[in-house]
């Protein structure tokens, strides 16, 4: 019954990343007049813009996003949000997620791609993992974004989860950057993202639920760097803790 379907579902990817690329060429001129805005007010304005683009392509695309906050969350107050990691769909969630100014740290090489690429330059704070100067620089520009009152938003497992577990083991820049800033941590899980676009590849894209789930804030006032690991395992635990709760489907039972 399934292979029914399967015109279907081939047609609708199609679609959907058609619709991707439309949308983001109808926004690209904004994006473009508004990087000349500098790197704080013309990236708030660029973000602003993503936002609807996501606003626009969501539900055009069959894709129902929902926030669910377990605790209060407060819009106006700069953040180091932590995140699970599953898919390239991750990219699109962020911007139905966070609505409030934000700058993602992402990987230098995706900027390459044609009209996307200079978008998501535009919008995050990129980096080369490969190059010891170059995550001095992203931390750099990082904190300096969250002098300005923005938060960042890292995903701490550093690529897609594709062990079966919640999550993969955390890397520590995120809880050292929030120390030295004495910046608290948000965790955001997002729950639907391994349904919606496998990491398979960019032709696995289904409509259906997308839900980010906002964690109870992890303070670190007066932390030192001697705490560093005990705030990231307390996040990971944290976090952990309610993948199990919503069963997420990634999750293999052993």
């Amino acid at each position: 019954m399934r292979y029914l379907f399967t015109p279907f579902r081939i047609l609708y990817r199609f679609y959907a990343l058609l619709l991707f690329v439309v949308l983001m060429l109808i926004i690209f001129p904004f994006v473009l007049f508004a990087s000349f805005g500098g790197p704080i007010s013309g990236g708030n304005l660029i973000y602003r813009i993503c936002m609807l683009w996501g606003d626009l392509w969501f539900p055009l695309a069959g894709i129902r996003h929902r926030n669910i906050y377990l605790a209060p969350h407060n819009k106006k107050k700069a953040y180091i949000f932590v995140t699970n990691h599953l898919s390239f769909f991750d990219a699109a969630v962020i911007v139905k997620t966070f609505r409030q100014p934000i700058r993602p740290l992402g990987k230098e090489e995706t900027s390459s791609i044609p009209i996307f690429g200079f978008i998501y330059k535009k919008a995050i704070v990129t980096v080369n993992r490969g190059s010891a100067e170059d995550r001095s620089r992203s931390v750099r520009e990082l904190k300096e974004v969250l002098q300005k009152g923005i938060s960042v938003l890292i995903f701490p497992e550093g690529t897609f989860n594709e062990t079966g577990n919640p999550l993969k083991s955390f890397y520590d820049g995120a809880f050292k950057i929030a120390i030295e800033t004495q910046t608290p941590i948000k965790p955001v899980l997002f729950l639907d993202s391994y349904d919606r676009m496998p990491p398979s590849g960019l032709l696995t894209i289904n409509p259906g639920k997308s839900r980010s789930v906002f964690l109870e804030e992890i303070p670190v006032q007066d932390a030192t760097m001697s705490d560093l690991e005990s705030l990231r395992q307390k996040t990971y635990s944290r976090m952990e803790q309610e993948l199990l709760k919503y069963s997420a489907s990634w999750i293999r039972q052993k």
